[in-house]
């Protein structure tokens, strides 16, 4: 399936849309992932920690939405959007949005 942020496949025009389809993801953050990155905010750096758990719920969220897309028998989303966001007391949790809409062509 062709999973793109482009409004249109080139070559490729839609013969149906099948709707909006969306995939979340909340994940916690342990408290030693918060120390570390911690650390990282005063001696500067990456925080792998981070950057890991960030790209397992971007994964997880585009997959979910991908199952979505398949139960409609989508042969593709167009126009896809992640969006990242703090949640849960003192921001302690990451939500990972993905949507799109779901085409046949």
């Amino acid at each position: 399936m062709i999973i793109t942020t482009t409004p249109t496949i080139e070559n490729k025009p839609a013969t149906q849309y099948l709707g909006i389809v969306t995939g979340e993801t909340i994940i916690g953050a342990n408290i030693f992932k918060d120390f570390f990155a911690g650390l990282r905010d005063i001696v500067g750096g990456r925080s792998g920690s981070y950057e890991k758990v960030l790209r397992e719920a971007k994964d997880s969220s585009l997959k979910e939405m991908e199952e979505m897309a398949a139960k409609l028998g989508a042969d593709a989303i167009v126009g896809v959007d992640l969006d990242y966001e703090t949640v849960g007391p003192n921001g302690g949790m990451l939500m990972v949005t993905a949507s799109g809409t779901a085409i046949k062509y």
